[in-house]
This record gives C-alpha cells, structure tokens and sequence, in this order.
C-alpha cells in the first residue's frame, strides 16, 4: 500500500481525499449520469467499486431494496475472487474473516448397514500450487459490505441510493445521454412520482428477475430440472465428526446433503436434497418449510444427531440452469454498427444450482471484466469497439459454467450405488470424489481462457514464458522488491484502477551489461515515439498512468543496486517528483522458489508479460518485439 504521495496526511490511509470538487459525501441523484448501475448484488458492487476509482466519472448504483443485504444466500468465495479481492485491498480482510475450507470430506451408505452413513474419503480442497490465497466462507453481504465500504472511501464517495426500482430502460439515441432510464420509489413513505434519469450506460446487476434485461427484450433460456434443495444457516449441536470439514455427504435413500462449515466457527450451512418435484404442481417448492428442511437433514446424517438451536436464514430453490442469448444490447445484426449501451451481468443474465459455489464468484467477475472498460471509454482511452468484448468474453464464461452446473447437479443429486444390488442405478461412491477433484481448477475460478481479440493476443511467443498461458489470469508467484528486500507475490502488487501491467522478465545479462534486452526495452519505452507509453499517456499525467511496467530481473536482490536500474523503472510523480521503488523485483531465493522456474520464463531470452487490468494476461512478447507491442496497442488504445 502506497501514500504519502503529496504529502503527510493523519489518520486512515484507506480514506482517500474526495476528489477535487466532489463533496465528502454524495448529493442527490443528478438527472444524467456516465454508468448507471442497478442493483448491488455481487457484479453490481464489484462494478460500482471499480468505477469508484474514477472520480471524474459520474457513476450512480440504485438498489430497490431499502438497504444493504443482511444475510443468506452465496457464501463460497473461490481462490480467484480472493485475488480480485486483493487489488481492492480487501483479501486480508477476506482471508482473516472467513472459514478456510482446507480439505473436503465425503461420506457414504456403510456397505453393511445402508441407513447409517460412513467416511469414504478425505481430499485437499485445492490443488497445491494453484494460488497463493485460500477457499474461504465469507457470506454475501459481509463481502458486499467490504465494497461499499471502499467505495466510499474512494476519491468518488460513493453510495448506493436505496429505494428505486427500475420500471423500464430505453434507448433513444438522443444527445450524449442516450438511455432514458425510470424508477419508482420503493420505501413506503418515499413520494409516489416517477424517478427519470438519463445515461451514457447503464448496467442491469438486478438479478434473476431483471427488468433492465427484459427492458432490452432479453430472457433466461434453459430448463428447470424439477429437483428441490434447501439450504438453511444454522447452530447446532451435533456428534457428527466432520461438522467443520466441507463435506458431501450421501444417504441410501434419503437424499443428500452438502454441508459448508460458515466463518465465526459456529455457525454451518445446509444443502438438503428434499426430491423430485411434480411439474405439473407450481407450488409445491412453496409448500416446504424450515422443519422439512431439517427433518430431510437429520434423516441423511444417521446415526449422527443433529439438534438445531436456531435457524440464521433458510431457504427452497429448484435446480436449473439458464443464461441469456447475450449480455448487452446490441442485436447480432447491428454487431460492429453501433455501440452497447446497455449490459446485464450476474444472475440477471445465468442462474444455476448453488451447489458447485460459483454463482457469486462468476457474477463479481462479469463485474470486473466490464468495469475497466467502461472507464477505459469513458475517458477517451480506448475506442467503443472495447465494449463488444464484455458480451463475448462473459458469455462464454457463462455458458461453460452452465454446463459445467448440469453435470455436477446431476452427480450430487444422484442416490449412490448399492453394493449388494449390483444391478440397480446409482453413483459409485468413488466418482463423486473424483469429479470434486477433477474440477478443482474450475471451481477455484481458474478455468477461465478467454479467446484471442483486439485485448487478447495468439499465442506465438506463448514459449517464453509457459506459466503465463495467453487468455488466462495471470499467475502470481513470490518474488522480493529490490529497494527493500519485502517478500511479495508479484501478482498481488496491482490494483483495480484500470491501468495495464508490463511485466518485463529480464534476460541472462546483467542489468549493467551493454547487451541487456530489458534495459534496451527501457530505452524503447522512455524515448521512442513507437513506445505506447509515450504515445498512450496523456500529458502531464504521471509516467505510469496508463501502464504500469514491472520488471523481474534473475539476479538475487543482494546482488543489484537501485543504481543498476534504468531510471524508467522508479518513475517520479506528481505533485512533488517523489520517486515510485515499488516496481523492481528479484527472485525470492530464500524461500527456493524461482519464478522464473515456476513460471517457464526462458532465462536466455527473457519475456515481456502484458497483463490486462482485470489481471489476465492479454499477451507474451520478446523483450524487443516492439513493434508487435506497438501494434497490439494500435487496436486497444487510442491517443
């Protein structure tokens, strides 16, 4: 964490100043605004904290409820949101608030006695190497408030306006705000007229029930699977002996149950199996109550007893899975024609079972893929085409996790093979446990890989640094910062505050040497005309305002000085020329983790990593392939 910039200031360095000419707190909600969001679920609060960090953009969230979410619903925060969580300054919080979900245990019919269940397995719930940062139970509004709350300490102060309901959204086209958007007052009390306002976009986080998606004629295709689930937050006092462990556990023909132990150290989640549900009954899902949920878990879980003290929150949901045809406005023929206005993100545009914990997980990330590059157009920086690849990108993600959710429903709803009937259905015990492991990398949130596009490049020069794969999050591994010898996680140093990264892996000469592909890389970047650095920062503004370039040099950080360094890599700011020391890094050999080994980086010729500002690496380079660099930028960036 970096202050002091323009000079000493007392008191807490998370409260950022208010921006020039922006009152401490927020005023009314103004007729026109840049990015309208709606609602404050998952995207929308990851969005809203995001476009906080531009000030001189005029963001807005409405939320019809009257407040901030108290309780229930998602809870399981994937290793890739912790990292997310960490370029808002907030997976410390994260990592020290929430259960660590360390291994999952799995638990079965005993073979001799099939109404009694038995532990059949016992596995580490992620894979070693795959992220620095843990699974953890957080529940959804305790991470949402952690949003808000950098929000508004953000430059913007930033705050929901509760209490508006969106009724319809159109696009007209007309003059610089061309959505027309109108709302109702929901508080009882609130006056009854109709609430208009004008933006440039406007970004529907409203959940499954949208009216922003059908306001652009959108719907949620897919099927109902016609199987309950409840879930319900409770203490209780039990013998069962995994009731802190992750567990999945199947009864013979009671159902099953999928128990998450929640942060606190008390409480636990249920995900009771309650069956089959008659389609032809609508409301049979309504019918059930908070008993029949613990009644259906305390069958599951014999002989173990299960006494509950008191329900936190429950609820009954039917499994099915569905998903937009698109998540903007734009019709397939008008693609290329003209600009988005309007997205959709989160449940508003894919439900699915809560079962494979991704829901919240995937929804936080639409919002942070669309919210650089809304600034990024917002403030002249890139062109609208940018806007098309939130659509493209997203649903992609989407439809894989749609499918991914039907297999694993099925395979966690399905009653487990008896040994003794060998020629009924069922699920063998064992496949259970190794569909968990084999999706290890997708429900981290690591399976992500986006196609090449104008912000993702071929994979041509992909062999200069294996362990960056082109598409995919970009990996962090422990380093140490040469000025002062801090241990860091290379990945970990960015923010969410738009900027590309160039991470720039030195090659085998020393920094000093005359042949020195990074410091000749230096030289390109400070003084060509071709640099994008020169070409892309504005005037004025600080040298790292765009891009933000990093580099890893082989040698240990006792064997380098500062001086060493080309004067590139500890740029000076405004207001008073302060120099920036935390961009130059070495490998942590105290530890005996080289990232150069762990990453595949070739350490004869080096490699230059462009990661984009939602932390995915957009493409691998030699360290002199500047003209590939240029014209990489040629079609992202604009002067």
């Amino acid at each position: 964490m970096q202050f002091y910039l323009d000079g000493y200031h007392p008191g807490d360095p998370e409260l950022r100043p208010a921006a020039d000419g922006r009152p401490d707190r927020q005023g009314e909600l103004p007729a026109e605004v840049d990015v309208l969001v709606v609602g404050t679920g998952p995207a929308g609060v990851v969005l809203a904290a995001q476009l906080a960090e531009f000030p001189g953009i005029t963001t807005r969230v409405v939320e019809r409820r009257e407040g901030p979410l108290a309780l229930g619903q998602a809870d399981g925060v994937a290793c890739r949101t912790v990292e997310m969580f960490n370029a808002f300054g907030l997976a410390e919080r994260l990592v020290r608030e929430g259960y660590w979900v360390n291994e999952t245990v799995f638990w079965r019919p005993d073979d001799q006695d099939r109404s009694r269940i038995v532990r059949s397995g016992r596995v580490q719930d992620v894979a070693d190497g795959l992220s620095e940062y843990p699974h953890v139970i957080v529940n959804q509004a305790r991470m949402q408030d952690y949003l808000l709350e950098h929000m508004r300490k953000s430059p913007s102060r930033l705050e929901p306006d509760y209490g508006l309901e969106v009724t319809g959204v159109e696009v007209d086209g007309s003059g610089d705000y061309p959505v027309r958007v109108t709302m109702r007052r929901t508080k009882a009390d609130a006056p009854s007229e109709e609430v208009t306002v004008r933006a440039k976009y406007v970004v529907g986080c409203d959940g499954a029930r949208s009216s922003v998606r059908r306001s652009i004629g959108l719907e949620l295709r897919g099927d109902a699977r016609n199987h309950a689930w409840g879930v319900a937050d409770v203490l209780a006092v039990t013998d069962f002996p995994d009731v802190r462990f992750k567990a999945a556990i199947q009864s013979a023909q009671d159902g099953n149950i999928l128990l998450i132990p929640r942060e606190g150290g008390y409480l636990i989640r249920l995900y009771v199996d309650l069956g089959d549900l008659d389609p032809a009954d609508r409301g049979a899902r309504q019918r059930f109550t908070s008993d029949m949920i613990i009644e259906a878990a305390q069958r599951i879980l014999h002989p173990y007893t299960l006494e509950v003290k008191d329900i936190a929150w429950w609820s009954v949901y039917e499994v099915g899975q569905r998903i937009a045809d698109r998540f903007d406005d734009v019709q397939p023929d008008e693609r290329g024609q003209r600009t988005p206005r309007v997205f959709i993100a989160g449940d508003a545009c894919h439900t699915h079972s809560a079962k494979a914990g991704q829901g919240m997980n995937v929804s936080m990330q639409d919002g942070f893929n669309l919210g650089w590059k809304l600034a990024a157009v917002l403030e002249g920086r890139s062109p609208e085409s940018l806007l098309d690849t939130y659509s493209a990108e997203r649903h992609a993600v989407a439809q894989e996790l749609i499918d991914f959710d039907i297999r694993w429903s099925k395979t966690v709803s399905s009653r487990p093979k008896d040994p003794n009937r060998p020629g009924d259905e069922g699920l063998e015990p064992a496949e259970l446990e190794r569909q968990f492991v084999e999706a290890g990398r997708f429900t981290a949130g690591f399976a992500t890989d986006y196609a090449p596009s104008m912000i993702t490049g071929e994979d041509t020069h992909e062999h200069l640094a294996k362990g960056f794969p082109i598409g995919e999050r970009f990996h962090s591994a422990p380093v140490v910062r040469l000025a002062d010898a801090k241990p860091v996680g290379l990945g970990h140093t960015a923010q969410a505050d738009g900027r590309w990264r160039l991470y720039a892996f030195a090659d085998s000469a020393h920094p000093g040497a005359a042949d020195s592909r990074l410091v000749a890389l230096c030289r390109f970047l400070a003084e060509s005309e071709d640099s994008p650095v020169r070409r892309y920062t504005p005037a004025g503004a600080d040298a790292d305002a765009v891009f933000d370039v990093r580099a890893i040099f082989q040698q240990g950080h006792r064997e380098l000085d500062a001086n060493d360094v080309p004067s590139f890599l500890f740029p000076q700011k405004a207001p008073l020329g302060l120099k920036d020391y935390e961009k130059v890094f070495t490998p942590d050999q105290k530890s005996g983790e080289d990232i150069f080994d762990l990453r595949g980086i070739d350490r004869q010729q080096g490699a230059l990593v462009v990661v984009r500002p939602d932390q995915y690496v957009a493409h691998v380079l030699p360290l002199d392939g500047y003209q590939e660099l240029s014209d990489f930028f040629a079609g992202v960036l604009q002067e």
